[in-house]
């Protein structure tokens, strides 16, 4: 997530950016409580005190290039047993290819098990926003450890807990997760500054530049190699595939949570009324039913064939009947809203005034007097209650947790240590480039392409959330369904919302999913 993944633009100028769409596509937002200042220390062996003082201001850039990093023998305990693994945290600079200078210094975790191994799967992991930290993924999904959440509940634990994994994918691939610059403890290397690499295709290539550079730190050049991008960070795994590829670095998987691969089609992102919201319908018909708002209610015997029954008609009447709307602003047919009430509960009348309804909007008509959540739908809130200020009561609801847990989290347990505080989520989204191969919203599905036809044998697998009000799960397979019979696709989608991880049975079901993912990519590597 991050504090805006996606914004609204009124066409044809993509002059307003509302910062409403996405209040944290690909990795958290809202605004980080204060933190006092962290004092470099070294206190057990392998600790690394970092003397260098970063900044996450747009102009900012640091004068040289400084790989130290943190390596601190770590242990966890995964189904009753001890299970050792080695953590790696620092910096590594990613090297200009046109100049062969280091042109950012970016911060990175790294979890590795057991002997080095050179033919170990690797996977890297990111966050999104633009402008988010890689925290949610880093205490949220797969790493070592995790913040307990109790989602979908309303109410987090009194306290922060952050527990020993179980869902952990160390035990079948070494992960590193990497912040962008700007974030986190990244950042510029001179001549180069911090905005220079604020938009789609530069972002792209300093990413480009860093995994090409750890792999060969690491001597890991005939590892099963792995992208895990969330949200805006989906986007980024098509571009970055599509460059690694091409620069000879082959790549098994690519793994993309909650994603939006084309801004364009988003209904989201545009104002009521320009772009068709049948992407969302499915989405809005279990979040009634998850809400009992839904006929027949409590909920479908089915949910399963309740939900391929919303596809069916997103793409059939809902289809035929939004287009006549979105040309002419005739009205869809009765039974077009009919079906739409018998799935939401939203009274005929408000979906015959509005029948291209957008997710802010269902936010806030679903449940009378409250409002439900982007990230995940099943989170609801009285209107003017706290967990409601940020717009989003289901990010409100952790952030703070994940914002305050990191930084200690990295000096504390993994003994580095910084002069500047963490940079959770840094608020760059009206500076971001969103240009990309001649459109002014990113539309990556054609990096996808490329990157296949380098290697047809690289596997996709889509994971999403029923819930999720940002990246609807049906969007992107409408989006993904322009690859045709291109690679190997999966798609599986959670009873959860954005972060899906962040459920516990979700969780464990995407686990189940991923290991299965990593035996048959690394068995075609």
């Amino acid at each position: 997530m991050a504090q805006a993944d996606l914004f609204k633009v009124s066409l044809p100028s993509f002059a307003a950016l509302a910062l409403t769409f996405l209040a944290a596509c690909g990795g958290g937002g809202g605004t980080p409580a204060p933190v006092t200042p962290e004092v470099p220390v070294v206190t057990v062996p392998g600790a690394y005190a970092d003397s260098v003082q970063y900044s996450n201001a747009p102009g900012a850039a640091l004068a040289s290039a400084n790989e130290g990093a943190a390596v601190i023998a770590s242990q966890i305990t995964l189904a009753g047993k001890a299970f050792n693994y080695t953590a790696t945290s620092g910096h590594l600079s990613a090297t200009d290819v046109r100049t062969g200078r280091p042109s950012a210094s970016f911060f990175y975790v790294a979890y590795t098990a057991g002997t080095p191994d050179s033919k170990r799967p690797l996977t890297f992991f990111y966050n999104g926003g633009p402008g988010s930290a890689s925290l949610w993924l880093h205490l949220g999904s797969f790493g070592p450890k995790r913040i307990v959440t109790n989602i979908p509940s309303s109410t987090m634990p009194a306290t922060t807990q952050l527990v020993d994994n179980q869902e952990t994918l160390l035990a079948h691939s070494d992960l590193v997760f990497v912040d962008a610059i700007g974030t986190g403890y990244s950042q510029a290397i001179a001549p180069n500054a911090n905005q220079d690499f604020w938009g789609v295709d530069r972002d792209a290539a300093a990413f480009r530049d860093f995994v090409q550079r750890y792999v060969s730190v690491n001597q890991r050049q005939a590892s099963p190699k792995f992208l895990y991008g969330e949200s805006y960070g989906a986007p980024r795994t098509a571009v970055l595939a599509n460059l690694l590829e091409t620069a000879g670095v082959q790549i098994d998987g690519l793994m993309l949570q909650s994603a939006i691969l084309n801004y364009n089609s988003n209904c989201g992102v545009f104002d009521p009324g320009t772009v068709s919201c049948e992407g969302y319908v499915p989405t809005y018909a279990a979040t009634g039913a998850y809400h009992q708002r839904a006929a027949p209610a409590p909920a479908p015997a089915d949910f399963g064939s309740y939900v391929q029954q919303a596809r069916a008609f997103g793409a059939g009447a809902y289809r035929s009947g939004i287009a006549a709307y979105l040309a002419s602003k005739v009205a869809p047919p009765a039974a077009v809203t009919a079906q739409l009430l018998a799935y939401t509960g939203i009274a005929q009348a408000s979906w015959t005034q509005n029948p291209d309804m957008g997710p802010d909007q269902f936010q806030r008509a679903l449940l009378p007097g409250q409002l439900i959540g982007r990230y995940d739908a099943r989170v609801s809130a009285p209107n003017g209650s706290a967990l409601t200020v940020d717009n989003d009561p289901s990010l409100t609801l952790i952030n703070a947790a994940f914002v305050n847990t990191i930084g200690s989290y990295v000096r504390d347990q993994l003994h580095y240590s910084a002069r500047s505080n963490y940079t959770s989520y840094n608020d760059i989204i009206n500076r971001w480039n969103f240009g990309h191969d001649g459109r002014a919203l990113p539309d990556t599905i054609p990096d996808l392409s490329a990157a296949l036809t380098q290697n047809p044998f690289m596997k996709i697998l889509v994971l999403s959330g029923y819930h999720d009000l940002a990246t609807p799960f049906y969007q992107t397979e409408l989006d993904l369904a322009r690859l045709g019979s291109a690679g190997s696709l999966q798609f599986r989608t959670y009873a959860s919302g954005h972060m899906s991880y962040l459920d516990d049975a979700a969780r464990r079901a995407q686990q189940a999913d991923l290991i299965t993912f990593y035996q048959s990519a690394s068995a075609a590597h």
